[in-house]
């Protein structure tokens, strides 16, 4: 396949911020930093809307991010938050804005509605189309004829027969077409530039044809390194006015790929190896296989797992002695040089997950304040163990229990502070707090990483990203 050359002459960034984004979720957020910072685009994320002073101790950054919580919510949250927070970062001004969606793509008309995003963020920008790349083969994803793949443990699935996405217990993936399960979601236009049209040198004459006042969502297939490069191709060189795009990480992997063929950054991304520690403190709120296999292996590996009882959560009498059973348990492993880590399931199939709806209901919530409420307890918990402890880096599993617990913790912002896994960087966090301000933190989607990962977060990893 060959790749089209540039049509600009000029190998140069403009001045100023190149991207803005906002995250649907605390880790994916993460994700997109570290894909920027890797590949030599220093990048900051904010969690809640920076002020100037905010900004001004990060005047280096090319790209500033915001976390959001919008993945879980639905399409009436979104419009009564997401607009707010779009202007602020439209406001500064950056050639390309961006709504950081996951690369499973999980969403649905009711919870996480990428359409109603989109139909929101356009608003913002004046140029007549609207991309969409979804595919990052970093991170095993894959999109080909507008039809997404994702890969569990080392084989690759259309998305609506992956293990997981198949399953999820919120926003399930049956479709894999992206066009149509996006469909659902917004009555915008949707068009797709495709793998065919790209080895055929034709994608920039189909982006012509596409483009309009109407500003559809084109669709651009990424699988491999030449089609990666020419998608940020076209995003860089038709920005125009300015772009808004509802994109996963892959859109910072096809313009730091392109910008790496024009000679704008290093050859090879890196990021500094992650080095030892003596103790790491774990929460995780994720159901997926993989966080489950990744208990598990710190169970048989010297760390202390504890599982925290759903009723307790959500009943006021027992809640605040199942915070401290857990703390306490926690605080005393970490005394004896022991890792704890603390969970609410092991996979789907657990009876914590199976048996959710039943206890919520049991308890007067509702299923989506029941899960806020597990958010809650495992922020709490993360909080406690951090101030009756001296660990300095924690780990959390999980999108919605990253959002939580990172919430809670009086952190202002993130920067990337090294490698650990694909998709989940050691981050180092600021704020006005002396006891917060430089703590580690992963933010760890549940799919990523290997079944070492909590291992490798504790004893380092040699090699950089």
């Amino acid at each position: 396949m060959t790749t089209p050359q540039p049509e600009r002459a000029d190998a140069t960034w403009p001045d100023g911020l190149l991207l803005t984004y906002y995250g649907d979720d605390f880790t994916g957020s993460t994700d997109v930093m570290e894909a920027f910072t890797a590949a030599g685009v220093p990048t900051v994320l904010f969690l809640a809307p920076p002020r100037a002073e905010d900004l001004s101790r990060f005047k280096h950054m090319r790209c500033v991010g915001l976390a959001g919580l919008s993945r879980s919510q639905s399409p009436a949250w979104m419009q009564q938050h997401l607009p707010q927070a779009l202007e602020s970062l439209a406001a500064l001004n950056a050639p390309i804005q961006q709504y950081k969606v996951c690369s499973t793509f999980d969403s649905s008309p009711t919870t996480g509605s990428i359409g109603q995003a989109l139909d929101l963020g356009v608003r913002f920008v004046r140029e007549n189309w609207s991309p969409m790349i979804v595919g990052a083969p970093r991170l095993q994803r894959y999109q080909v004829f507008g039809h997404l793949f994702a890969a569990a443990a080392g084989e690759v699935y259309r998305i609506d027969r992956h293990p997981t996405m198949s399953r999820h217990p919120v926003t399930p993936m049956d479709e894999g077409d992206l066009r149509l399960h996006l469909a659902k979601q917004t009555a915008r236009r949707i068009d797709l530039i495709d793998i065919a049209q790209i080895a055929a040198g034709t994608a920039q004459q189909r982006l012509n044809s596409l483009r309009s006042e109407d500003r559809p969502v084109v669709m651009v297939d990424v699988a491999d390194a030449a089609t990666q490069v020419e998608a940020g191709r076209l995003v860089w060189e038709n920005r125009g006015q300015g772009l808004f795009s509802a994109s996963s990480s892959g859109l910072q992997y096809a313009l730091t790929a392109y910008w790496r063929s024009l000679g704008l950054l290093p050859a090879k991304p890196s990021l500094p190896a992650t080095p030892k520690t003596d103790c790491i403190a774990v929460v995780s709120g994720s159901c997926s296989p993989m966080s489950a296999a990744q208990i598990a292996w710190a169970g048989d590996n010297g760390f202390h797992i504890a599982r925290l009882d759903t009723a307790s959560c959500l009943d006021a009498t027992r809640w605040e002695s199942e915070i401290e059973r857990l703390v306490s348990g926690a605080v005393a492993q970490l005394s004896n040089g022991v890792s704890p880590v603390v969970f609410s399931a092991q996979g789907p199939d657990d009876p914590a997950v199976t048996g959710f709806d039943a206890v919520a209901k049991a308890a007067g919530f509702t299923r989506e304040d029941a899960a806020r409420k597990l958010g809650v307890t495992l922020a709490e918990i993360m909080r406690q163990i951090l101030d009756r402890s001296s660990v300095r880096r924690i780990v959390v599993a999980g999108g919605d229990s990253s959002g939580a617990v990172a919430s809670h913790l009086g952190i202002q912002a993130l920067t990337v502070a090294s490698a650990v896994a694909p998709g989940a960087p050691l981050c180092r966090a600021w704020s006005v707090q002396a006891k917060r301000d430089g703590l580690e933190i992963v933010l760890k989607g549940g799919q990523l990483g290997p079944v070492s990962f909590y291992g490798n977060v504790r004893d380092g990893v040699s090699d950089s990203c």
